[in-house]
């Protein structure tokens, strides 16, 4: 197998309904789909979920495109690949030098699982080893200007269906809007994502204390991504699990965090993790320490969401993933049918590969900037 051409464009997609974070608000993503093609004319799709702007992690749209035009495409095209199922694993050996850019390599990476198990007449799923054959899905809700807003958009949420609820706190919006929600829904399942913006200064640890009483199922990332130390003394002190997510981009972070007690259940992000394959080893690890994983996502667009769900049928996703439907963030997606979710439940596809056409048409007019690289003209390393 050898991959010949790549096309890399820049897609950009209004949210439904602006969503703000502990960082920023935002209106709408700008997300690079990447297009495969190799010798015999097949396609791979993957997608590079990165933030338009340095606050979740250091890369951006910018930087991706920069690394993948730069580094990472240059040293695939071209190369032989071996067999599909071999592929993957070896497209990661000719980008080896290449440290860090998380974001960019799962893109690509994600693109050759696609590519491959597309040529090899299996899903994405299956050739991952996934079990479910459908995915519970959870919502990630922003910070709203008021608790009422918040509320109204909780309920739509419930109407859904959808069973798990994720609120974005920061300090001052914390303890207030978990109490509304818990007040108006009851026992629905509930979790607060801090993004790693709180400290241990006594007021915010008060408030990460007084969340302990209202029995969510988890407390994520309340620190920042390297102190691992400050999540292993809050944990010692409450019941409700804390959950990892920008702490671990390697296995080897996890295997510390687990070794600090640092947290009891782990958010894995394939964007975060640079790839399915390091995804799909945190899983193993976690499974065998008996620690819970869940899907989280980056607000992808239908290829990458699509990763995501077959990710998420592996058998240690045993909580809701944000592996929602299309339209819970975009009016139209860019595949040529959009992610469904009934009751807050989504259908792991059968088909080969993400199990979902992209809308070529439709990626062509929302792209703001494109290139192509071509074996024969990619500078090979």
């Amino acid at each position: 197998m050898r991959i010949v051409s790549a096309d890399v464009h820049t897609v950009e997609l209004p949210l439904v309904h602006s969503f703000e974070t502990s960082s920023h608000r935002k209106r709408h993503l700008q997300h690079l789909l990447i297009r495969l093609v190799d010798e015999a004319g097949n396609e791979g799709w993957g997608e590079v979920a990165s933030p338009s702007h340095p606050f979740f992690s250091p890369e951006t749209t910018d930087t991706c495109r920069f690394i993948l035009a730069q580094e990472l495409l240059p040293s695939l095209l071209g190369v032989e690949l071996g067999d599909p199922a071999e592929a993957p694993a070896a497209a990661i050996r000719t980008w080896a030098k290449v440290r860090g850019n998380s974001f960019a390599r799962a893109g690509l990476e994600s693109a050759v699982w696609d590519l491959s198990t597309r040529v090899a007449h299996v899903s994405l799923s299956a050739a991952l080893g996934g079990t479910a054959t459908h995915i519970e899905a959870g919502v990630s809700l922003g910070i709203e200007p008021t608790v009422e807003q918040l509320l109204e958009t909780v309920a739509g949420q419930v109407e859904a269906g959808y069973g798990r609820i994720k609120l974005k706190i920061a300090p001052g919006w914390d303890v207030a809007p978990v109490r509304a929600v818990r007040e108006r829904f009851g026992d629905i399942a509930l979790h607060v994502d801090a993004n790693g913006v709180y400290t241990e200064a006594a007021e915010h640890l008060a408030a990460l204390t007084e969340l302990d009483s209202y029995g969510l199922t988890m407390i994520e990332q309340p620190f920042a991504p390297a102190n691992m130390l400050a999540s292993a003394r809050l944990q010692a002190n409450i019941q409700t699990p804390i959950c990892l997510d920008e702490s671990v981009e390697e296995v080897d972070h996890l295997r510390t965090a687990l070794r600090l007690d640092a947290g009891r259940v782990l958010n894995i992000k394939v964007s975060r993790m640079g790839g399915l394959s390091t995804a799909k080893e945190a899983h193993d690890v976690c499974r065998a320490a008996g620690i819970p994983v869940w899907c989280g996502g980056m607000h992808e667009f239908g290829v990458g969401r699509a990763t995501n769900i077959a990710l998420a049928s592996l058998p240690g996703f045993v909580m809701p993933s944000d592996v929602s439907a299309s339209a819970k963030y975009y009016a139209r997606d860019i595949t040529t049918e959009p992610i469904v979710a009934v009751q807050g439940s989504v259908a792991v596809p059968t088909g080969a590969g993400i199990g979902y056409t992209v809308d070529e048409a439709y990626v062509a007019e929302r792209s703001t900037e494109s290139f192509t690289l071509i074996a024969d003209t990619a500078s090979a390393r």
